[in-house]
């Protein structure tokens, strides 16, 4: 992914140097330089591109220093890591740069080698950080425990604002159903019964991983997924007939009866809003989707018998020939006007 980075320096002959230096990183798009003339200058361009990931700052620059748009960033733009460059490395300035949230601290003349192993250890750093933040965004578990005085100072009131963001989204949701279970876990031990659902879920989760899904939820002995950018529906399906094949290939297991695990599919494509769902008191909020779209999908499942992934008339015309399928007639469905035409998607 290309890292964004803003230098700050009065010295216009330092852009020109810049550019030179890293050209090949420019080319390949690893890097892309944005350059401001002064503090003041760079929060301005931040507030038009707030996306930069580090800063490279002189200290010594007209209308805002370098060490005023250090104290600056840490209201404004906490997320961004910042590298002081400047010719006045006395520890008098590099104690005020680090004690003001400068990352690290470069002097004048500047040795290239050494910045670009410093450009790099801060891109990777501002980078964790961020992934970090969005996965307290999309783990429930964490979601459910982390308060707000933990987000703001991991990220500021701007990202709890973007935390709390809703959105409309296209997508696919997968629903998988381990079929015949609940009568397993009734007659047979605790223990064995979480056991073997945990094996079923995990081998379910590494084919939906594999095609770049995303684990929305486990609902008792069912799994719910969602596939989203290129290809989504194709990917979903992909991860539908992997699951199918594996779960077939598990072995039986020994509880109170001999079960042979199956799994019953149903997949929709299609608008869907994505966003944080449930109680605000309880601080128990569920990163999720609604919408038809998700309750079509549900509903499509749970018209799945064994071993059938389960389409409706709309994705079979967008996946017809790149999937074989057989028409499995029409179905009534909760809340649609009109039965629904399903298909089972063979291979």
């Amino acid at each position: 992914m290309m890292a964004k980075i803003m230098v700050v320096d009065d010295e216009t002959d330092l852009e020109v140097l810049i550019k030179q230096k890293f050209r090949k990183q420019i080319r390949q798009k690893e890097y892309e330089f944005l350059f401001a003339i002064n503090g003041r200058d760079a929060l301005d361009q931040l507030v038009e591109d707030p996306e930069v990931d580090i800063i490279l700052s002189d200290i010594n620059m007209p209308e805002m220093d370098g060490l005023t748009l250090l104290s600056e960033l840490q209201e404004s733009s906490p997320l961004i890591k910042s590298v002081i460059v400047s010719a006045y490395g006395d520890m008098d300035n590099i104690r005020v740069a680090m004690n003001r949230g400068a990352f690290d601290f470069i002097t004048k003349p500047i040795n290239f080698e050494d910045l670009t192993i410093t450009m790099e250890k801060t891109i990777k750093q501002a980078k964790q950080i961020k992934d970090t933040l969005k996965a307290i965004k999309e783990n429930n578990i964490l979601k459910m425990y982390v308060d707000e005085n933990v987000l703001n100072f991991m990220g500021g009131h701007e990202y709890e604002s973007k935390i709390m963001a809703n959105e409309s989204i296209e997508g696919t949701v997968i629903f998988i159903d381990v079929c015949g279970f609940t009568k397993i876990s009734e007659t047979s031990k605790p223990d064995i019964v979480v056991k073997m659902l945990n094996t079923y879920f995990d081998t379910m989760v590494k084919e939906i991983m594999e095609q770049n899904g995303h684990i929305d939820k486990f609902i008792g002995d069912a799994v719910m997924a969602v596939f989203k950018g290129e290809y989504h529906l194709d990917r979903a399906i992909d991860a539908a007939l992997a699951i199918r094949n594996q779960v077939n290939k598990l072995p039986k297991q020994e509880g109170e009866e001999m079960y042979q695990p199956k799994v019953s599919i149903g997949i929709k494509s299609g608008e869907m809003i994505s966003g944080n769902i449930g109680s605000a008191t309880l601080r128990r909020l569920d990163y999720t989707v609604i919408g038809d779209t998700v309750n079509t999908a549900a509903r499509l499942q749970d018209a799945a018998k064994e071993n059938q992934i389960i389409i409706c008339d709309g994705c079979y015309e967008q996946v017809k020939e790149a999937f074989k399928c057989e028409n499995m007639g029409q179905i009534e469905m909760k809340n649609k006007a009109q039965p629904v035409i399903i298909y089972n998607v063979l291979e």
